[in-house]
């Protein structure tokens, strides 16, 4: 993915913390297979423009999801439970969701994800049950808040905790933006 590229390119002038943004926060009006099939062909635009990853219109047999909550209170229990494994989990849900078509609203499905990078089933469902009430406040709480800064695109990439880029940008606008906000800092410091 781009921030990932960008990290690479970087290094450690920046820190990328990913923030939950609901993009199924219920379920869905209708669950009619064709108009999510449909819907699905959307994907294909951005998923040119994302040179590390590959969006599949919806051909799996599997149901599409209900809603995004599970994947993102699954997300926050992996981060609880190995911090050091949030960023694999994150990649491994969204190719499941949008390379793979397989249900991440599905509990057995989220468990299967987190075994494949290694983190342990039974440990990780005993994590996520025990925690649900907090692990969804948490997701329901960092949504509301991105609305409440008007994010309404995904993805938002938010620099220094107040600048926001929506929509996803090619990795040298973001390259641009940290040399610019680097620039300023060190202005700033020469001011002191």
């Amino acid at each position: 993915m781009r921030l990932d590229q960008l990290v690479e390119e970087v290094g450690d002038q920046i820190e990328v913390e990913w923030k939950t943004f609901l993009l199924r926060p219920e379920a869905p009006k209708t669950t009619n297979r064709e108009k999510f099939v449909e819907y699905t062909k959307s994907w294909l635009n951005p998923g040119e423009q994302e040179p590390e990853t590959t969006f599949n219109v919806w051909a799996s047999d599997e149901d599409q999801p209900s809603s995004s909550v599970p994947a993102q209170v699954a997300h926050k229990a992996v981060a609880a439970m190995a911090p050091e494994r949030a960023d694999d989990y994150h990649h491994r849900l969204l190719t499941a969701y949008f390379t793979e078509n397989r249900n991440i609203s599905d509990a057995d499905t989220l468990l299967d994800l987190a075994a494949d990078i290694g983190i342990d089933r039974d440990a990780l469902e005993a994590v996520a049950r025990e925690n649900q009430q907090s692990f969804t406040k948490m997701v329901i709480d960092e949504h509301n808040a991105a609305i409440q800064s008007n994010v309404t695109a995904v993805p938002t990439v938010v620099f220094e905790n107040s600048f926001a880029v929506p929509g996803a940008q090619p990795v040298e606008t973001y390259q641009r933006l940290v040399e610019r906000i680097a620039e300023k800092k060190a202005e700033l410091a020469s001011e002191l």
